[in-house]
């Protein structure tokens, strides 16, 4: 796997040459210099390891293995509170709505929701605040039991996400690593619309990267990063995996970024390895957002979906997904307007 990178640096270089003078050749930007570094950590890497990271000013993308499948671990509760906030905007159930628990609900593996007696009741805004922040399972399960779960695989499929799958419920002790599957394109994917606040409505996007802002285990992409630099991200950890993925606001030049590693000899390796491709990440697009402030190109803008093409070989080293921007409303889970509107705040903690 970090052959393939190695390789599409190598071809870039040479068609470069045959195309450029060679003061533009050697004139390498952030970007290409991102590319080989992701190239190189992916050879060093402990495991198999999965990356993507997207500019949202720009919608360029980069990363090693972007569409690799992999165990998905707690971070499948994205998809899960995407689900929840879908049928939230239906009006099929509101933030107020009491879940009880039921026995079969439990799961030891994280949170304190399993202590609790059957029959305990709490509300859907509390169960997706545990979910996400300190990744309660039993609190994920009352809500896959309430949306659903076929119908938050059917949402993911609708949404273009081709490698996110649900396969069971959150069961620590069993085949959990084939049954929570996703990939960092799909993970990207999925966040570039939310913090467009594009995904399912401005109030839902708003609301979930409220969420995920609180996000209580913070030792993995935002622990590199300058001290109250804002991450709305989403770990995941199952015994020989490790993952991260998040949106992270660079000033007013925010990005997203996905790390999923598995098969890892030891969790510290995994650690490591994850704060280092976010220090990476963040110092790369740092310099990317003020080479195009130089440059004149516009910065990022919660409405745009649409750029215009920058004029630097360090683009080639990049996919733009205009196809996937300019995809057709059908792709897009279609909702109804709640008869009373949600309110602004972030549901309350347990």
């Amino acid at each position: 796997m970090p052959g393939r990178p190695l390789a599409a640096v190598a071809s870039f270089a040479l068609v470069l040459a045959a195309a450029c003078p060679v003061s533009a050749a050697n004139d390498r930007g952030p970007l290409a210099i991102f590319q080989d570094q992701l190239a190189a950590a992916s050879m060093r890497a402990p495991g198999h390891v999965a990356i993507a990271v997207r500019d949202l000013a720009t919608g360029l993308t980069t990363g090693v293995n972007q569409g690799a499948e992999m165990p998905a671990a707690s971070t499948i509760k994205i998809p899960v509170m995407v689900e929840v906030f879908r049928q939230l905007a239906a009006g099929r159930f509101d933030l107020n709505t009491r879940v009880a628990l039921r026995a079969s609900d439990r799961d030891w593996g994280s949170g304190e929701l399993a202590r609790a007696a059957a029959g305990s009741q709490y509300s859907v805004g509390a169960l997706l605040t545990v979910m996400i922040d300190v990744s309660d399972n039993t609190a994920t399960n009352m809500l896959i039991r309430l949306v659903g779960r076929q119908r938050i695989n059917t949402t993911m499929r609708q949404l273009g996400l081709t490698h996110t799958r649900l396969s069971d419920f959150i069961r620590s002790s069993g085949p959990i690593r084939w049954a929570l599957r996703s990939s960092p394109a799909d993970m990207v994917r999925l966040l570039d619309r939310m913090a467009r606040e594009q995904l399912i409505d401005e109030w839902s996007s708003r609301a979930m990267i409220s969420i995920l802002s609180d996000q209580q285990h913070n030792g993995l992409l935002p622990e590199p990063l300058p001290f109250g630099t804002a991450v709305a991200h989403k770990t995941g950890t199952l015994h020989d995996t490790l993952n991260d993925v998040g949106i992270v606001y660079l000033g007013g030049e925010p990005y997203v970024i996905a790390v999923m590693t598995t098969d890892l000899p030891t969790l510290d390796a995994g650690r490591r390895f994850i704060r280092g491709v976010s220090r990476l990440a963040y110092d790369a697009l740092g310099r990317f957002a003020s080479w195009r402030e130089e440059s004149g190109y516009p910065a990022f803008s919660l409405g745009a979906s649409r750029f215009p093409p920058l004029e630097t070989p360090d683009q080639q080293m990049w996919s733009n997904p205009q196809a996937e921007s300019a995809a057709p409303d059908s792709e897009v889970v279609p909702v109804a307007t709640p008869a009373t509107p949600a309110p602004a705040a972030a549901p309350a903690p347990l």
